[in-house]
């Protein structure tokens, strides 16, 4: 069985136990152990109550969590630790794999310092694009242990409406490599299943026209108004 089948089978399938609760969390976060037949895994476990309630979104953030994943699945970028949706200890909530990493690399230090690491930032771009992230701090790009760059915090994406706000432009301008313009085309053809079933319509159908304009332009886009970025930056 794939590791990452098998990571979201002790996910969806594992006892949890809580750990703690994850400092400087808008919405209740915590870190949890997931135990299935002497298997342990790390997870960070997002309940709905735990939700603040926010004016652009509807309840039910750790749904975009799940969403977010499976689309990056479905683009062949393996940019999101393996997430399911379950029930927990305080109810409903996505659960994703904790991501052991070095805590003081980011987005920006990344960018600067680790040239070999470009690519995988790229795909996390065009994810970002596609999916319509409104949140994609630098904090939020953390690299693994394992050396790979892991995408997390994705329950403010999605929206029918363009909202995007990412540190990610310093790509602008540059033609996107091959398997990113196959992958936005992929999606541009059909909305996975999985994905779909997530969201509502109109998001399901705004996702399906922002792969189309990614796949049609095969660029990475420019801010031209100079306000898409989050706050905080990091």
């Amino acid at each position: 069985m794939p590791a990452d089948e098998l990571t979201c089978g002790i996910l969806a399938n594992g006892e949890i136990e809580v750990v703690g609760r994850m400092p400087r969390s808008s919405n209740a976060t915590l870190l949890v152990d997931v135990v299935l037949e002497g298997t342990r895994t790390r997870a960070i476990y997002k309940p709905v109550r735990g939700e603040r309630p926010l004016w652009d979104f509807d309840p039910g953030l750790h749904r975009r969590e799940a969403a977010a994943y499976r689309l990056s699945e479905a683009m062949g970028l393996g940019a999101v630790p393996e997430t399911v949706l379950r029930d927990g200890p305080y109810g409903e909530g996505s659960l994703q794999r904790y991501v052991e990493h070095e805590p003081t690399q980011h987005y920006f230090t990344l960018f600067e310092q680790r040239p070999d690491l470009h690519g995988a930032l790229r795909d996390i771009c065009a994810l970002d694009l596609v999916a319509n992230n409104t949140d994609r701090k630098s904090g939020h790009c953390l690299l693994g242990t394992d050396g790979r760059v892991w995408a997390i915090d994705h329950g403010v994406c999605f929206s029918a409406d363009f909202k995007l706000r990412t540190v990610i432009w310093e790509f602008a301008g540059e033609p996107m490599p091959e398997h990113l313009v196959a992958s936005t085309a992929r999606i541009a053809g059909h909305v996975p299943d999985e994905v779909a079933e997530l969201l509502s319509r109109d998001e399901v159908d705004a996702l399906r026209e922002r792969a189309e304009w990614l796949a049609d332009g095969a660029t990475f886009p420019h801010d031209r108004s100079g306000s898409r970025y989050p706050w905080p930056l990091v």
